[in-house]
């Protein structure tokens, strides 16, 4: 079942994306997916994987979706009859996705009829095939109020009559940020993992490079695309190196950099190029990721640079989060009581209240300090803390905790 888990984690957002088009309703599609996945299970065990798992997914969920439009469309009064007949009409034989699919989907959660959290989380849903508990951990919000917010939002689509489409070129601009926002969530979500038995979920990390790539594509003149397909390459070029063979994770200094993927930290770099002048927050941490990826040990990481980096993505965005990350970045830079000094700024910001983020670098610092006792309390709390992260990711701060002692 778990290799199952993988195929249809991969598959679920170019198939509700390509459905969605399709019929245009996301409720049908999500549903029909959700259907074809159920029939997967029951069928693959006995049959096997097909060769091509999302096309099978697809074509059994265009049946479902198509059964409910032709159920739907026997009942009087029913405006999915008028649906019904367009899928009809738009129905060439076999289904392929096309390459915007997910994109479409994209452009289309992030209409400005949607508040920014129902744009992501719906985003995190239909695309990247997120639980509701996922996204709760990743948005730091309730389940009750992730769900509802989901709900909510595929409601306002329907009604407004929402097209699932890429938007035309005047309109992109405006939909843009929201739409780079949610590549790098789902990027974000699959380099690290918030939850479950894996610190990396490969069939994100792929899909965030891929889109933003196409983002790349679509808007070649687009800046901030460029940053951000900088950012997630650089970062990507790690992947392999921060898992050991058990799964465990590895921390930055200690990865072996001659397995790190030349051609992706090449193409990222390049992307940095084009990314020159751009505004938004993803060139500065496109810049701190280059400068880690291309220092030759972890000796020679540039942490002055660094610290630039922190302070102007702070200057773009007032987040306790990279506020937090830099008090690590300058306890290497001016040394570790610095670093305690500048988190100590920080930790008591309400908006870390729901977050992980300050008991773990306390510890680690307090531990590169010397000062174990105090270490060991706060990977204590780090462990109890929510939100303490995947399974690989507990166990390294219960590592770390016994290294202390």
């Amino acid at each position: 079942m778990t290799k199952l888990d993988g195929v249809f984690r991969r598959e679920w957002g170019p198939a509700v994306a390509t459905i969605a088009r399709w019929s245009g309703d996301l409720t049908v599609a999500e549903d029909a997916v959700q259907e074809a996945c159920a029939q997967a299970v029951r069928v693959w065990p006995d049959d096997g994987v097909p060769a091509n798992p999302g096309a099978w997914l697809t074509a059994v969920a265009r049946n479902r979706a198509l059964d409910r439009m032709r159920r739907e469309s026997a009942r009087p009064g029913k405006e999915s009859a008028a649906v019904y007949e367009e899928a009809k009409a738009r129905d060439e034989g076999e289904l392929h996705p096309v390459r915007d699919d997910e994109l479409r989907m994209m452009f289309t959660c992030a209409h400005p009829a949607l508040d920014r959290s129902s744009q992501l989380a719906l985003t995190l849903r239909l695309i990247s095939g997120l639980t509701v508990a996922e996204i709760a951990r990743a948005l730091l919000q309730s389940e009750t109020a992730v769900g509802q917010r989901i709900t909510r939002a595929k409601n306002k689509i329907r009604k407004a009559n929402i097209p699932l489409r890429v938007p035309p070129p005047e309109l992109l601009g405006e939909r843009t940020p929201h739409v780079l926002s949610c590549v790098y969530s789902v990027f974000t979500e699959g380099y690290w993992s918030t939850g479950g038995p894996s610190a990396i979920r490969d069939e994100l990390c792929d899909e965030g490079v891929r889109l933003a790539g196409e983002l790349c594509t679509l808007l070649p003149d687009n800046r901030d695309a460029h940053a951000l397909a900088a950012l997630v390459l650089l970062h990507d070029s790690r992947r392999q190196t921060r898992v050991d063979d058990d799964g465990g994770l590895v921390p930055l200094d200690e990865q072996d950099r001659s397995r790190w993927d030349r051609g992706r930290i090449a193409r990222g770099l390049e992307q940095l190029r084009l990314a020159d002048g751009a505004t938004g927050p993803y060139l500065p941490q496109a810049v701190i990721a280059a400068l880690h990826t291309t220092a030759a040990t972890w000796q020679l990481t540039d942490w002055a640079l660094i610290c630039r980096g922190y302070d102007r993505l702070l200057a773009l965005m007032d987040s306790p989060v990279v506020r937090a990350n830099r008090a690590l970045a300058i306890g290497f830079r001016d040394g570790f009581p610095a670093g305690l000094a500048a988190l100590d700024e920080v930790a008591g910001d309400p908006r870390l209240a729901r977050t992980n983020t300050v008991a773990p670098i306390r510890a680690d610092l307090l531990r590169r300090a010397g000062r174990l006792d105090e270490a060991r309390r706060w990977y204590r709390i780090a462990l109890e803390g929510e939100g303490a992260g995947s399974e690989p990711a507990r166990a390294f701060l219960r590592r770390r905790l016994a290294e202390c002692s």
